[in-house]
């Protein structure tokens, strides 16, 4: 593939903002207003730190950032950090800290908004979901309406992952991070490819090496190969109490800077996503959570993927599924499944229609940063672009 035809801010994450916020884990990106008004509610979103970000503003037709900017909404990223062997003592409780409840701390000052809504795709939905029990446990309701977009919290049923996740896999794992400080972005890469041979890799082997063709340039495949390194020790914790512990699920069993863990403390209103033919999040898994939070759910299928099903603008082929307003709680996926109602076009414009109940009225948008966090520079920032 090209690795030259595609670059963040160049012709990738291209929606204008700025960085307000830096530590030594994120930054965090304020998109500029696409209105004279916006909601008064901002969202924070936090993508997987296992990929850069910028699957979320890939090219502008297909930008969710750009979608959800000119829906009304105040939006903020997460761009994470490309850990190094110096910081191989970062902590899951570091991504905490620095992640989301340093950076909503940062929307608050900036929007004058006591509360945020706030979104986790994939393993940013994991941590967030820890965060929110976190925060039950200490009475404090910064956040409000939050997403899940092809999340786990239930570690019992994964999908293609799963057979690498064993006990010998995990011991390797270990040993290579124990060995350089970090996991490297190409065991991570090769894994997933590996999962997907005849999708990812065959059809670029048959047109380069056996028809003599050039692969053509693509935005998801760049995406795909610009990998991230795992910091060893938030990594480490991460495997043992999901892939094979599953002691999320288990209220009490994990604590958290001092506090008790129990996911049926979150009483947010919740919107979750998953996707019909996810390899990684089964979308059964993530339905999951519907049944392990104390809050209201709308849970939403999406046709498709872990990444197609979610990057997948409105004017597209997609189809989703929802229950209607008056079915009782489905008992199980497969249940749910059954009385769901199917939907042509794209998934983002009922999760806009539930956000902008929950986003407060409309206002003139707030200014980029404050004089607390003033803008630091352009989007997409420095942290995304280092290898």
């Amino acid at each position: 593939m090209d690795t030259e035809a595609f670059a963040p801010g160049r012709n990738l994450a291209l929606s204008p903002g700025k960085v307000v916020h830096r530590n030594r884990l994120i930054e965090l990106i304020q998109y500029e207003p696409a209105g004279e008004e916006a909601h008064r509610t901002p969202l924070l979103i936090l993508p997987p730190w296992i990929n850069k970000y910028y699957i979320l503003d890939l090219q502008p037709e297909n930008s969710m950032v750009r979608y959800l900017t000119e829906q009304g909404f105040t939006v903020f990223m997460v761009s994470w950090k490309n850990p190094d062997a110096s910081m191989d003592g970062i902590t899951i409780e570091d991504y905490m800290e620095l992640g989301p409840l340093e950076a909503s701390e940062v929307v608050r000052d900036i929007t004058g908004s006591p509360t945020v809504n706030v979104m986790g795709y994939c393993i940013g939905g994991t941590l967030l979901a820890m965060t929110l029990a976190w925060l039950a446990a200490k009475d404090d309701d910064r956040f409000g309406a939050a997403t899940f977009m092809v999340s786990l919290q239930d570690f019992s049923r994964v999908g293609d992952t799963a057979v690498f996740m064993g006990d010998e896999s995990l011991d390797l794992i270990e040993q290579q991070m124990m060995e350089r400080g970090y996991l490297d972005s190409r065991e991570m890469s090769n894994m997933f490819n590996l999962l997907r041979s005849n999708d990812l890799i065959w059809a670029n082997v048959v047109n380069n090496y056996l028809m003599g063709e050039k692969p053509p340039a693509f935005d998801l495949l760049y995406w795909n190969s610009d990998g991230t390194r795992m910091a060893r020790a938030a990594h480490a914790w991460y495997l043992r109490n999901t892939y094979r512990e599953n002691n999320l699920i288990v209220p009490g069993r994990i604590q958290v800077k001092g506090e008790a863990i129990d996911l049926g403390r979150i009483r947010q209103d919740i919107y979750a996503v998953g996707a019909e033919r996810d390899h990684i999040v089964p979308w059964d898994a993530a339905w999951r959570i519907t049944q392990l939070v104390g809050g209201q759910v709308r849970y939403v299928l999406a046709s498709s993927g872990h990444i197609a099903g979610i990057i997948n603008p409105p004017g597209g082929k997609g189809t989703y599924w929802t229950q209607p307003p008056e079915a009782p709680p489905a008992a199980s996926a497969d249940a749910w499944r059954q009385g769901a109602q199917r939907h042509e076009g794209s998934w983002w414009t009922d999760w806009s229609g539930w956000l902008a109940e929950r986003s407060g009225p409309r206002a003139a948008p707030p200014s980029m940063g404050s004089p607390a966090h003033p803008p630091l520079e352009d989007a997409p920032g420095r942290y995304v672009l280092e290898k």
